[in-house]
């Protein structure tokens, strides 16, 4: 009796990996917890599952929460070195989109001195010792072995990224690690220089008329806020601009009357630094569009 014929699948071609998610699941595989960026260098906004943090995570303070969002939501604290997570269909969707891939530093015990310009990077060859050196677009990433605190401006033109923060992957560099030294720890506790810049409180008079202020409702105020930190949170690009048009309508609507306190002005930094803006840029978003409408 003939015996039936066999019939062998040859599997096809594996579909080719985004190349970004190829160079992260490289840097999980030796412990540094990574993420995706996109268009304009920053995280992934939170999926509509986790929007307003009602999922209880509570990334615009920079705390995790028990949240276990399938998806690279939460920004540095979505960092993982888990490769079935990196490539699970929620997280290769976001990989497609990538522009880079991030990192977080204080997860892999690192810390990275962020050096903006020339001038930053002269001080730094003047007083820090030398280390793993990685070019950036605009300066150079300065990485120790060791984690800290992360700070924002800690001296003109220089950051400090390690927990609690993410830098982005640029290649290797050169140089041998060194120990993370107490000039760079000093740098996080050193005055002034807070994790962003405190905001001034608008104190401009409030308008004449027939009595209180209509901004100064608690309702009205409240909305207005939220919708602005909203706008900032689900911004998908341009963050900059984003940003800088929302400071400037806040201003505009609330800002001559006296309505405005540091603690609204506050909540403002913190969504636009949780998308990846620098304390640096929301003080300036923050001045120009004072100057652009007189105020």
């Amino acid at each position: 009796m003939t015996q039936p014929t066999t019939i062998r699948r040859v599997p096809g071609p594996r579909p080719r990996l985004p190349e970004p998610l190829r160079t992260a699941l490289e840097l999980a595989a030796s412990g540094v917890p990574v993420l995706p960026l996109r268009q304009g260098k920053v995280p992934f906004g939170n999926c509509p599952a986790c929007a307003s943090n009602v999922c209880g995570g509570r990334p615009n303070m920079k705390v995790p929460g028990p949240c276990r969002c399938p998806a690279p939501c939460h920004g540095w604290a979505a960092a993982t070195t888990d490769p079935a997570v990196l490539a699970s269909p929620p997280w290769t969707a976001a990989w497609r989109r990538a522009v880079a891939v991030a990192y977080h530093p204080g997860g892999a015990g690192l810390t990275v001195v962020d050096l903006d310009d020339a001038d930053a990077i002269a001080w730094a060859r003047s007083a820090l010792p030398a280390t793993r050196t990685v070019e950036t677009t605009r300066g150079e990433h300065w990485i120790y072995r060791g984690a800290m605190a992360s700070r924002n401006t800690v001296r003109p033109g220089v950051d400090i990224k390690s927990a609690m923060a993410y830098a982005r992957y640029l290649g290797t560099g050169t140089g041998p690690l060194a120990a993370l030294p107490d000039a760079v720890r000093a740098l996080a506790v050193k005055e002034p220089s807070p994790v962003r810049p405190a905001p001034q409180a608008i104190t401009v008079p409030a308008r004449s008329g027939n009595g209180q202020c209509r901004h100064r409702t608690p309702v009205y105020l409240e909305r207005g806020v939220a919708m602005a930190e909203q706008r900032i949170t689900e911004a998908r690009s341009a963050v900059h601009a984003t940003v800088y048009r929302t400071f400037l309508a806040v201003l505009s609507t609330h800002g001559r009357c006296g309505c405005l306190t540091d603690a609204h002005v506050t909540r403002l930094f913190t969504a636009a630094q949780t998308k990846g803006e620098s304390a640096r840029h929301c003080t300036d978003a923050w001045t120009n569009a004072r100057t652009k409408l007189g105020m």
